[in-house]
């Protein structure tokens, strides 16, 4: 028998890594983020020219970025530098809910 409250309890735990992930402007972002793997990290004006959004756009969408751990920044004196986060727990929460989801369809597929 499938476990559907765990089910909803498991999609509301992802719900803000789902969100951050859904919007193309940080889709965009992440994706710079991985072309840039390697170096330094980038500064909200090199996302800006980049991805042609305004200051406080790159900001704010930073901000669900890191609240949702697929960022995170270091400081350096007054310029803060971007990366994707090292942290993969919200990842593999993700990978477990898809999981989850894979083997009821399949189990449903049997019948």
């Amino acid at each position: 028998m499938t476990d559907f409250h765990g089910l909803e309890i498991e999609f509301t735990d992802v719900s803000p890594f789902l969100t951050a992930l859904g919007d193309t402007k940080r889709q965009a972002i992440i994706v710079a983020l991985i072309n840039d793997i390697g170096h330094v990290g980038m500064q909200v004006t090199d996302l800006t020219e980049l991805l042609g959004l305004s200051r406080p756009a790159v900001s704010h969408h930073l901000k669900i970025l890191r609240d949702a751990h697929l960022i995170e920044y270091r400081t350096e004196g007054t310029k803060n530098y971007y990366r994707l986060s090292h942290d993969l727990t919200e990842i593999r929460k993700l990978q477990e809910l898809l999981a989850h989801v894979t083997t009821i369809i399949e189990g449903s597929n049997r019948s």
